[in-house]
């Protein structure tokens, strides 16, 4: 079948050629935009009187019967053609005739893929972000259940300070609120209209760029033309903030897999959100955390693979630059699943809180709160330090905590200890006391729900 743009050609290609050149089996769904697009296309050409405002009314309202049949499913997408853009066209110039032709006058494909593109990312950006605020909404919530339990907190995976479960939650939290504001930002790149910039040099006819940003709600139109058909910084931006959440959720993940191991026993995932064994009847496996933490490889990949596509591109459009679109389109997918199955897991995950007290008592993570209670007795830190530390070498040779060492041991390492030493190293008095700015204590942690709800707000 000879193609819309045969005239320098004969227009009929290999069939090898036109699979191999085609892109409808993903671009498809764009549809949306692509035909708004074209509205707002039409509306500029008649309101510019390069075609006539009748014509214009007429484009419009077959575009609009295409854009009412496709959603209604009465009208199939044409695998066969060659893209999105094309199939609309030759859609709508078989149901309005000459009029039909007129609708691609003063553009490109090359400026008609890259609007589709910021469009659709423009309503994905606020799909994501949606989402992930339904998950803060989520971790706000559990943080305020557990503000004020106590577990230990790690450093190169060894027990390190007491901790509330509450602030561990938010630290995850602050990592999505900056998901968050980065999609925000990258937002005010992604909608900027390149329509009109046409192939690469702009257009002869007297166009009004801005008529058709407004019309499409584009903050502003691409200020060089070259640039407005080429540019894909955009699409990296977008890929790269996937990443990043990709990778706050894998962190996540990977903090519930361990918590939900019998070694640690800190998380009870609900059964809709684990799977069993086909051999090891006693097995409760989070695969739904496992498969968020193998899928961020497939969002890494989908970045790197943009930045490829691109590092060799001389100006302007090549058609390199159709391998832009199924790894974004692979990414926004990936993320939303991800999120949709996160979030409600999370959600109905039990956090074994006695499990966290035992192993915070377990881990001599109190130690630095025995030495700043030697520091508040006159000692200078770095002795306090050494004997805190003997102190706990003692402990381990004995099978003791710090808890359960006598006064009188305690005394053995410096006369200035007392009774009060009991109380500086109680787990819930040493949380309680790291009340600095965006500490671990509860009245720390409530300030921390309350600048995401005032986020969420």
């Amino acid at each position: 079948m000879a193609k819309m743009w045969a005239g320098r050609t004969s227009g009929v290609t290999d069939k090898l050629c036109d699979d191999f050149n085609s892109s409808i089996s993903f671009d498809s769904r764009m549809f949306e935009q692509d035909i708004k697009g074209s509205m707002a296309h039409a509306m500029m050409l008649g309101a510019k009187g390069i075609i006539t405002e009748q014509e214009a009314e007429t484009l419009v309202a077959g575009l609009k019967t295409v854009l009412d049949d496709l959603k209604e499913g009465k009208l199939a997408i044409d695998m066969d053609a060659e893209d999105i853009h094309m199939f609309v066209e030759q859609v709508l110039t078989e149901r309005l005739g000459e009029v039909g032709k007129k609708l691609h006058t003063a553009r490109s494909r090359n400026d008609q893929v890259a609007l589709d593109l910021r469009m659709y990312l423009r309503d994905e950006t606020d799909t994501i972000v949606r989402k992930l605020k339904e998950l803060l909404f989520v971790l706000a919530k559990k943080a305020e259940e557990h503000k004020s339990d106590v577990m230990p907190g790690y450093t190169h995976m060894q027990r390190a300070q007491p901790v509330t479960l509450g602030h561990y939650l938010m630290a995850y939290a602050m990592m999505f609120v900056r998901d968050c504001e980065r999609f925000v930002d990258t937002k005010k790149r992604i909608n900027v209209s390149p329509i009109g910039c046409c192939a690469l040099a702009g257009t002869t006819y007297e166009t009004d760029r801005f008529f058709e940003a407004q019309k499409l709600g584009f903050e502003s139109v691409c200020q060089n033309s070259l640039d407005g058909v080429s540019d894909r910084d955009f699409c990296v931006e977008f890929l790269s903030d996937c990443a990043l959440v990709m990778t706050h959720l894998s962190r996540f993940c990977e903090e519930l897999i361990l918590w939900s191991s019998w070694e640690f026993r800190f998380v009870e995932l609900s059964d809709a959100f684990t799977t069993g064994s086909s051999i090891m009847p006693q097995k409760k496996n989070p695969d739904m955390a496992e498969l968020i933490r193998g899928k961020t490889g497939r969002v890494y990949g989908d970045l790197m693979g943009i930045l490829t596509v691109l590092k060799g591109i001389p100006l302007a459009y090549n058609k390199d630059m159709q391998e832009d679109k199924e790894g974004v389109f692979d990414a926004v997918d990936t993320i939303k699943k991800c999120l949709d199955v996160f979030t409600p897991m999370t959600n109905g995950a039990v956090f074994k809180t006695e499990e966290m007290k035992k192993a915070a008592a377990k881990g001599f993570i109190n130690a630095t709160d025995l030495a700043d209670y030697l520091v508040k007795k006159g000692l200078p830190f770095r002795t306090a330090y050494k004997i805190s530390g003997s102190i706990v070498k003692k402990c381990i040779e004995e099978n003791k905590t710090l808890e359960t060492l006598t006064p009188e041991e305690y005394k053995s390492f410096d006369p200035a200890i007392g009774d009060d030493v009991y109380e500086a190293i109680d787990l819930t008095y040493c949380v309680q006391k790291r009340n600095s700015f965006g500490g671990t204590a509860p009245e720390s942690v409530e300030r921390q729900i309350a600048f995401i709800k005032n986020f969420l707000s």
